[in-house]
């Protein structure tokens, strides 16, 4: 006997595909009950266990052959073919029609679906199965539903009176309905005729027709659209179009209705080539904005190519049409306050002890608040590499070299070449080290007429050497603490440095700033960016570290460092606006970072002047979670003269499907908040609403905005609305977490 009604699967499939507009995160189903839609029939095997191509065995109670050309099965008979079964209590099968028929209700079940029908027959020579009042599981998630009948006929196959949920039968919050659906397996497609998704049991989408993929292939389609409000730019309603074109390349159009502008077009095309090449290319165009008077838009270009086993092609490609868009359309406090744009194209390579790299880099001002002239120097182009290699069996050599060439629209540019080779003796054992190190730094430049001082010389060039020795110990002891052992360390540290003194101030500055001092700053040989300026040093760093580890774990529970630097002759090298350097050494560096569980965290970072007696930086952060889903960030961050801020954010749940969100992050300096988010999700098994209300300073300016947002996210499917995850994610740290 033939293989009769196995091969009900891809049919009941298509009901999944026809309620999805794409493809959706993963669903989390921690609120879903046991649906008790259908029982398990029967335990699902261990996967990858089925053979390739199993024989299709057949039993049951009695079997009745008295008629020539028919074969009757009665009492629990169960067809089973690898993961696929099929169950019922009588099944006759018509050898000379080819014909089957179950003389009740049927049950099937395999890895991904079970379902139950009131009757099933089919015709093997027509290849043709028909099921009556069918019900369906999902086993892998909470999707379920019904028809009134379904007919599947070769590769085409047809339901009638179609239903599909995530939610319990008994608690309908939402589900998709068509009247018809017509499945095309061959090609992957589905259309439904008169769908409706009903939230609630009201009808909030209708389509008189709508075709949907039933596989994974991609197709063109729309895709959900997202609502939100802005008072910069009133009501918006994006909606993405994707264009599925080639296998190796897609696009996705987002017509943006913005009310109080106009409609701005967005595309986005992404590409795959030869040798593992990728890229993606996205722009934006608003014509004749009607607040601004002006056409609006932005260009990116990103692109990554393999060469060859070394070298890499990247380009990263950025242009706004003006410095306000991102004031306009960033829609959140990071977009809104950037304020230069880098694009950069190059090739990048990397091999043992070495990498390398040729690349131009632009920077345009994305601010109201910047000059043009802020922009930084172009590069046009620069050269990098570096090269260490261990030699001599006790030694490492290296360099590292530089040649770039400076070009801006509004100041003269010049050239500049730096060479710094250098040699060191990593000595050391299980518990110590001492490296010893001897570089010599030589910088030549090549400048344009107006940055030649008086009387000056158009090829200056700065030569000195670096000296240094780090050397530290590693000590620990094991101790015990209630029921617990833990080990503690002690890790004494001296960093030396000597870089005589070179009067530079006859040297442009293309592209060197004062380093924000913090704890890695206390081991730096340099104390400025860039090549234009080398800080000389007659300095030694006192530091010391502690740790408390648990020793089964060996996970971190306490850490505590301290260190200085002590000047033995003061620093004299500066720039124009640099911070200035006491006589005696540095500021006090502490920090500190407590985590007594993996729920709870504690971190500290302080910099205390002695010879002002005064504190130059304190930062604090905390973070608790609680639950299944309850997180607190609280932080402070004060340095002198520039920032003093809170941060609070939280997610709290109040109730098993109420949960609260926000935050806070206030400027105590400006007495200003500059940024507040609140809202409210609401979450049950199928459906998760989140209403967010924002209200936020752009380019931290007096001047704020405030956005609401609402998301409709029917789990398992998709969302509809505006995407609130990503906004958590910038707002909430570890959100997502």
């Amino acid at each position: 006997m033939r293989r009769p009604a196995l091969r009900l699967l891809p049919i009941c499939l298509a009901m999944a595909c026809a309620a999805r507009a794409q493809d959706p995160a993963p669903p989390a189903w921690e609120f879903c009950p046991d649906t008790g839609t259908l029982p398990l029939y029967r335990p699902l095997p261990a996967e990858g266990t089925a053979p390739a191509d199993p024989a299709t065995d057949v039993s049951a109670l009695h079997l009745d052959v008295s008629e020539q050309e028919v074969t009757v099965l009665t009492g629990e008979v169960e067809l089973i073919r690898g993961e696929q079964w099929l169950g019922t209590e009588k099944l006759t099968y018509d050898h000379g029609k080819q014909t089957f028929q179950t003389g009740g209700p049927a049950r099937y079940q395999d890895r991904g679906l079970r379902l139950h029908a009131a009757r099933a027959r089919g015709d093997q020579r027509a290849d043709v199965v028909q099921l009556d009042d069918v019900d369906y599981q999902f086993n892998q998630q909470a999707g379920n539903g019904r028809a009134d009948a379904i007919e599947l006929r070769g590769q085409q196959g047809t339901l009638t009176g179609a239903i599909y949920s995530t939610c319990p039968p008994a608690q309908r919050q939402w589900e998709f309905r068509a009247s018809r659906i017509d499945i095309d397996q061959a090609e992957g497609l589905g259309t439904a005729r008169n769908a409706t998704l009903r939230v609630g049991g009201v009808p909030v989408l209708w389509l008189p027709w709508v075709r949907f993929p039933t596989d994974d292939r991609r197709r063109t389609g729309l895709l959900s659209p997202t609502i939100g409000y802005d008072d910069r730019n009133g009501f918006e309603y994006e909606q993405p179009i994707y264009l599925n074109l080639a296998p190796n390349y897609d696009a996705t159009l987002s017509p943006r209705w913005l009310s109080d502008r106009g409609l701005m077009l967005g595309a986005q095309f992404r590409y795959l080539g030869p040798r593992d090449a990728r890229g993606e290319l996205n722009g934006t165009w608003l014509p004749d904005d009607d607040l601004a008077k002006h056409d609006r838009g932005l260009l990116r270009w990103r692109h990554d190519d393999r060469l060859n086993q070394h070298w890499n092609l990247r380009a990263n490609i950025n242009h706004v049409s003006d410095d306000e868009y991102f004031v306009d359309f960033g829609d959140s406090l990071p977009n809104s306050s950037i304020t230069l744009l880098e694009s950069s194209l190059g090739v990048y390579g990397r091999g043992l002890g070495w990498d390398a790299s040729l690349q131009v880099q632009s920077w345009q001002v994305a601010s109201p608040l910047l000059p043009d002239a802020a922009a930084p120097y172009r590069r046009l182009p620069e050269a990098r590499l570096r090269w260490a290699s261990p030699f001599a069996r006790w030694f490492e050599a290296g360099v590292d070299a530089e040649a770039v060439r400076f070009e801006s629209e509004f100041r003269d540019g010049g050239n500049r070449l730096d060479l710094m080779p250098w040699v060191q003796m990593p000595l050391g054992g299980a518990a110590w080290f001492a490296t010893p190190r001897l570089a010599w730094r030589y910088t030549a430049y090549s400048l344009d007429q107006s940055l030649v001082p008086p009387g000056g010389d158009d090829n200056p060039d700065r030569s000195l050497p670096v000296m240094s020795l780090d050397m530290g110990a590693f000590f620990e002891r094991d101790f015990g603490f209630g029921d617990g052992r833990y080990v503690q360390t002690l890790e004494p540290r001296l960093y030396y440095l000597n870089v005589p003194y070179r009067d530079q101030d006859d040297l442009p500055l293309f592209d060197t700033r004062p380093l924000t001092f913090s704890w890695p700053g206390l081991f730096r040989d340099n104390r400025f960016a860039g090549a234009d300026r080398v800080g000389d040093a007659d300095q030694a760093t006192v530091a010391v570290t502690s740790r408390v580890l648990d020793a089964d774990s060996g996970r971190e529970l306490f850490s505590f460092g301290l260190g200085r630097i002590h000047y033995f002759d003061p620093p004299r090298v500066t720039v124009p606006g640099g911070p200035l350097l006491s006589e005696e050494g540095s500021s006090w560096v502490a920090e500190a970072s407590v985590s007594p569980t993996d729920r709870w965290s504690l971190g500290l970072a302080h910099q205390w002047d002695p010879d002002s007696e005064s504190t130059h930086l304190s930062a604090v952060r905390s973070q608790w979670r609680f639950g299944q889903r309850g997180l607190v960030n609280a932080s402070y961050r004060y340095r002198a003269d520039l920032v003093e801020q809170a941060d609070l954010s939280f997610v709290l749940p109040i109730r098993e499907q109420w949960t609260l969100l926000g935050r806070w992050n206030y400027s105590l300096r400006e007495r200003q908040s500059l940024e507040a988010l609140a809202g409210i999700e609401w979450k049950s098994c199928c459906v998760a609403v989140r209403v967010l209300g924002r209200r936020y300073v752009r380019e931290f300016s007096s001047e704020q905005s405030t956005g609401i947002y609402l998301e409709i996210e029917l789990n398992g499917v998709g969302s509809f609305g505006r995407d609130t995850g990503r906004l958590l994610d910038d707002a909430i740290l570890d959100y997502s977490r």
